[in-house]
């Protein structure tokens, strides 16, 4: 039990007692609250006055120290108006300032002005989504009217930005067009002007620079907004003005006014200084002016480099080639530091670092201190904060998020915090800052819960916004279906798709799918069948699969093959859960104090799904029947947090656990995740494996004997005859999959009635997860963590000096580094590269072809920082998971596939320090076109959103190919992924239907009421009514084809309403074809309710053709009775047929989808 005592005087009872009366206890405050704090206090008033005198050139705020800079500033906003530009250290710095100050301001007034380049200048990579944002302060200033010039206007900065000169205000204005709403402007006119500053037409609009006309319709990316425009023409006259985002591309806000202005980087006129193009009475706020100068002198000494002239060379005609060097000589590009240092001398400044330069005219003193460092000892938070408010300070807490400040109210109300009858009265804002501090002058507190718990803290820019287009296209591209391109159809086999063609049927036309056989055979499958289709994956990439031969039946023979062994998995699965659900196991008891200390100390924030399972996993192990949870997700995403919490709660009620890994490795890695997890709780965490000796191994069983180790990680040694628990309550074992037969056997006798939670890094096939969940709980954990600190991805070619600048920074900050290649012979090559770049580095050198043992060796002693870099193939991206080490380099990149990059670079960026990825491969232009657009893609996105989900499908595969053994992967690399699993569908469904189909029966008896749905698995349709999009409505026929798919996915009403929306918004109003065939959605629905296997609506009639096995349970079922009653209600309209022993019914005076929708939903209302 862990007991903390706060010896206080007894005086301060009464002191925190009144202040507990004066606190509204959880009201959570605005922080604008904050900001009228700050404007009154003294320096506030002093700092208007000298600003009012325009002899005062120079001013220093001393001492104004952590987040109190940004605080006082946006409090001198609301009394003084103006432009003031702040200059801070580097790029990261200013990016915490900037998301200070918008978190009081918010964004309409605060702007971020960053370099143009993605890393260092010299480099010369430039950064579309950047440029953005510099242009957005450009158009602004240049835009800037005399009435906004009282409102305060402020932007943020770096050296970096401001060494780059810009266009001059002149070239901006004859460059920038401008529209507003009823203006009158000829389309095509509008059009030609983009062209002639450089857009570029496409289809879609995906990142700046690009537009598309559709109909009355313009999409453009101008570079000085954050959102494309979608401007729509009503004749020639501006109807509407909207953004849209690129992702879904559905419209966000309406705008009566914008500007567009094309890539000013590119214009190779005459260029400036910021300096020059600031207005004249601009304020400039610097931290350090002399750093700035110095660091700007640097970046123009330094110029670009030789690689990034070549990289830019490369390809290019000798034209184009002198254009080039001209562009880039620094002359043209980058400011001088003494021209920088004359530029600024014109301005007014304030200067609030360390020291200013020269002698300020206007001194200001604050008295501040930095938030104190707490290391999530709440012993010293508390003692720490209950002396504060003895001296009469107010404690503000400042929290992003509700469940933080409700974290540590618990914490602070906990029986062990919170002394007889004290309290610590805070007051809880609802936005945090970057760095909290405490005002000695106001007396208040203002301290952040990320530096309270140690987590790390993002900020974000707006530029990534602009960086999303790029991946929603490489995703995009993923999913689209070209001609030539493999699919599968379930019920034909693997064909190769040849485009939608047009087809008459009858008196009209409609679109269909055309697939190519062996020998040339077609079938062209109707687009409401689309499900039956699906793009060929398999995980050997790059080998091409063999047609299939219509009519010989090889293809049903398979997929009857792989029916069978699907089965029989699923039968041994539900018999073995039906078993375990009458065993009686341990109930554990609700959240402790510790719990909820343990839970809110987590270094970044629970992705939604991570609370879910983790609160499943609680929920299951507080129930009498023993737990049998297992727990999916990508590596990092937060499943070993999930088994910490789960084995905590387990050892606060002293029971012990058992932590089963695959390796030795693994285990030495979760001994140490576990214990700094579990530092300073009173719970002891050992290990067993191979490494430890025998005299270690037998004190360990001793302990654990005698109830003294709570909890304990190892391998498979930990369930031999010689492990003895006293109290097992929980079972983790980690990786299964990778655990041989005996050791699982073992595993069942031992956790029959102990609760067992199961990982897996393996994404397990959603439709896998859906069917077998009867038979098992799962938690799928598919978003990836949110605060990690993005990594920083850079694309280039393979240097020494580029791997001895990352091994360098690495070493100097005693971090460690990866080096990927993918041939196990290049390997001794590329350390003896290193050794001449870098020659105090110790390596190691890892591969799969060692012994198992020299590897593990090696790994251990990489993790016990013996080396400061591991050269390996791709075995790193095998669960080894090490926090120091920060860096990877990926040589060969290109060979790669996207997710095979993913997993290598998810193994750095671990803890809260700053991680990099360098990807080394040829220059663009030898790339082929995907490889090019997999590497920007990566590089563009350092953090990883869920789009992601696309890329793991070959991981998927991976996944399935482990879960159901080498067997099974055969069959998915015959079927295709995605046919697969709607065969693993299929047999769930005959199993219940046949063998299971006596649960039907005894449910019925019971009382139960079947629908059709039960019965059948899909409902088909067939008609020759017009039901397709128009060219002219939607161009290109990938895109048709992917909203096509979209609609065969969609199952609700409201879903529809969502789409038919999207449609609309995207390409206007929708054509009589297109509504029709948005009516065969609830069309199917209903048909497979009402127990329909096909639904024809042809020459104005509509046939429902019921399930086909007459001895069905379905024709007992209410579903049927609805469809007799209907019958008997209709007889001139309806008649019931046998048509080739299969049994439907005939509705006359059906001319459209809709009539028929009409029809089913009337007999589904029947009671």
């Amino acid at each position: 039990m862990l007991l903390i005592i706060i010896a206080l005087p007894l005086h301060n009872n009464i002191i925190y007692k009144k202040n507990h009366e004066d606190e509204k206890r959880n009201r959570k405050m605005d922080i604008q609250h904050i900001r009228e704090i700050y404007g009154s206090v003294p320096q506030c008033a002093a700092l208007c006055k000298g600003l009012a005198d325009t002899q005062i050139k120079t001013f220093y705020l001393r001492g104004l120290l952590a987040s109190s800079a940004p605080l006082f500033f946006s409090s001198l906003a609301l009394r003084h108006g103006g432009l003031i530009v702040f200059v801070l250290q580097d790029a990261d710095e200013a990016g915490y300032f900037y998301h200070d100050l918008t978190q009081i301001m918010g964004t309409g007034n605060v702007l971020f002005y960053p370099s143009s380049y993605r890393r260092a200048v010299k480099y010369g990579q430039r950064d579309a989504a950047n440029e953005i944002l510099r242009t957005e302060v450009l158009s602004r200033l240049s835009q800037r009217s005399k009435k906004a010039e009282k409102e305060a206007l402020f932007i943020v900065t770096c050296p970096e930005a401001l060494s780059e000169l810009v266009v001059s205000k002149q070239r901006l204005d004859e460059r920038t067009l401008s529209l507003q709403v009823g203006q009158t402007v000829d389309i095509v006119e509008a059009e030609n002007t983009l062209l002639s500053f450089g857009f570029q037409r496409v289809d879609y609009v995906y990142e700046p620079g690009q537009f598309a006309a559709r109909g009355s319709i313009l999409d453009v990316y101008s570079y000085s907004s954050e959102w494309p425009y979608r401007i729509d023409f009503f004749g020639d006259e501006i109807d509407t003005i909207r953004t849209f985002t690129v992702e879904d591309q559905l419209s966000k806000e309406k705008k009566t006014k914008i500007e567009i202005v094309p890539e000013l980087s590119t214009m190779a006129e005459e260029k400036m200084p910021l300096t020059s193009f600031l207005p004249s009475d601009a304020l400039i706020a610097v931290k350090d002016l002399s750093y700035v100068c110095d660091t700007i002198a640097r970046i123009y000494d330094e110029g670009f480099t030789q690689q990034a002239l070549a990289e830019r060379l490369e390809g290019a005609t000798e034209m184009e080639q002198r254009a080039i060097m001209q562009a880039m000589s620094r002359d043209s590009q980058l400011v001088s530091g003494t021209h920088f240092k004359e530029g600024i001398a014109a301005f007014r400044r304030i200067e609030f670092g360390h020291q200013p330069l020269g002698t300020p005219q206007l001194t200001l003193s604050f008295d501040i201190t930095p938030q104190p460092l707490f290391h999530k000892n709440f012993d010293l938070l508390t003692r720490s904060l209950a002396d504060y408010v003895l001296m009469g300070y107010k404690l503000y807490i400042l929290a992003d998020s509700e469940k933080q400040t409700r974290r540590l109210r618990d914490i602070f109300d906990s029986d062990e915090v919170k002394t007889k009858g004290e309290d610590l009265p805070f007051t809880p804002i609802n936005h945090t800052l970057h760095e909290g501090f405490a005002d000695n002058t106001v007396k208040a507190c203002f301290f952040t819960d990320h530096q309270i718990f140690d987590r790390f803290h993002k900020y974000s820019l707006r530029s990534d916004t602009a960086r999303a287009g790029k991946m929603a296209l490489t995703i995009k591209e993923l999913q689209e279906m070209e001609p030539g391109d493999f699919i599968v159809h379930v019920d034909f086999g693997i064909g190769k798709f040849g485009g939608l063609v047009r087809v008459p049927v009858g008196d009209s036309y409609q679109e269909v799918i055309r697939i190519i056989y062996q020998h040339g055979d077609i079938v062209d499958v109707s687009i409401h069948s689309l499900y039956k289709i699906s793009k060929y994956r398999s995980s050997t990439a790059g080998e091409a699969p063999r047609l299939s031969t219509l009519g010989t039946g090889a293809w049903e023979r398979l997929k009857e093959k792989a029916k069978k062994k699907i089965k029989d998995i699923a039968r041994d699965l539900i018999r073995l859960y039906a078993k375990r659900r009458h065993e009686k196991g341990y109930a554990f008891s609700a959240d402790s104090f510790m719990q909820h200390e343990l839970e809110a100390s987590f270094l970044y924030d629970d992705t939604p799904d991570q609370l879910k399972a983790t609160q499943e996993v609680k929920a299951d192990m507080e129930q009498a029947k023993p737990m049998d949870r297992l727990v999916c997700g990508d590596v990092g995403f937060g499943k070993t947090e999930v088994a910490i919490r789960a084995a905590f709660k387990a050892a606060c009620d002293s029971k012990q656990v058992a932590v089963l890994v695959p390796t030795t490795v693994l285990a030495y890695q979760h001994y140490q995740t576990f214990k700094s997890r579990l530092k300073g709780f009173p719970v002891r965490v050992d290990y067993l494996s191979r490494a430890r000796t025998a005299k270690q191994t037998r004190e360990v069983l001793q302990d654990l004997k005698d109830g003294k180790v709570d909890i304990l990680v190892g391998t498979h040694k930990l369930i031999g005859k010689s492990v003895v628990w006293k109290d097992l309550g929980l079972l983790i074992i980690d990786e299964e999959q990778k655990f041989g037969v005996s050791t699982k056997e073992k595993l069942r006798k031992l956790k029959t009635n102990v609760d067992t939670l199961t990982m897996s890094a393996t994404p397990i096939p959603r439709t896998l997860q859906f069917s077998l969940m009867g038979a098992r709980d799962m938690s799928i954990m598919r978003t990836p963590p949110p605060n990690r600190y993005p990594i920083q991805t850079t694309l280039s070619t393979f240097s020494g000096e580029v791997i001895a600048d990352a091994i360098n920074f690495e070493m100097s900050r005693n971090g460690q580094a990866y080096i990927v290649c993918s041939r196990i012979n290049n390997l001794q090559e590329i350390a003896n590269l290193i050794h001449k770049y870098v020659p105090d580095v110790r390596i190691a050198i890892g591969h799969g072809q060692m012994p198992p043992d020299e590897l593990e060796k090696i790994l251990v002693g990489f993790m016990n920082y013996d080396y400061d870099v591991l050269l390996s193939t791709t075995i790193v991206e095998n669960g080894i998971d090490i926090s120091n080490a920060n860096t990877i380099i990926i040589n060969d990149a290109h060979k790669f596939g996207l997710s095979d990059l993913h997993q290598m670079r998810g193994r750095v960026g671990r803890s809260n320090r700053k991680a990099f990825c360098y990807l080394l491969a040829p220059p663009k232009a030898v790339l082929s076109p995907e490889a090019r657009r997999r590497l920007e893609a990566l590089e563009t996105f350092s953090e990883l959103g869920s789009g992601f989900n696309l890329a793991m499908q070959d991981l998927d595969i991976r996944g399935a190919g482990n879960l159901l053994g080498a067997e099974q992967s055969g069959f998915m690399e015959d079927l295709g992924y995605e046919t697969y699993q709607k065969i693993l569908n299929q047999a769930v469904t005959e199993l219940k239907n046949d063998e299971f189909a006596d649960l039907y029966h005894d449910e019925m008896a019971e009382g139960r009421q079947f629908m059709g749905d039960e019965f059948v698995e899909d409902c088909a349709v067939e008609s020759d009514l017009e039901m397709y999009f128009p060219d002219q409505y939607v161009p290109g026929s990938s895109e048709r084809m992917l909203l096509y798919r979209e609609l065969d996915n969609i199952s609700d009403d409201h879903d529809l309403d969502a789409y038919r929306q999207r449609l609309a918004d995207r390409f206007g109003p929708i054509p009589h074809e297109g509504e029709e065939l948005l009516q065969v959605v609830p069309l199917r629905r209903l048909g497979k309710r009402l127990g329909c296997e096909k639904l024809i609506l042809k020459q104005g009639r509509m046939q429902m053709q019921f399930v086909s096995n007459p001895d069905s349970p379905y024709y007992h079922s209410a579903a049927f009775d609805k469809v007799i009653q209907y019958i008997g209600s209709h007889p001139r309209r309806c008649n019931l047929k046998e048509i080739k022993g299969k049994r439907a019914m005939v509705v006359s005076d059906i001319a459209t989808v809709g009539e028929a929708v009409k029809v089913l939903r009337e007999i589904e209302n029947l009671s």
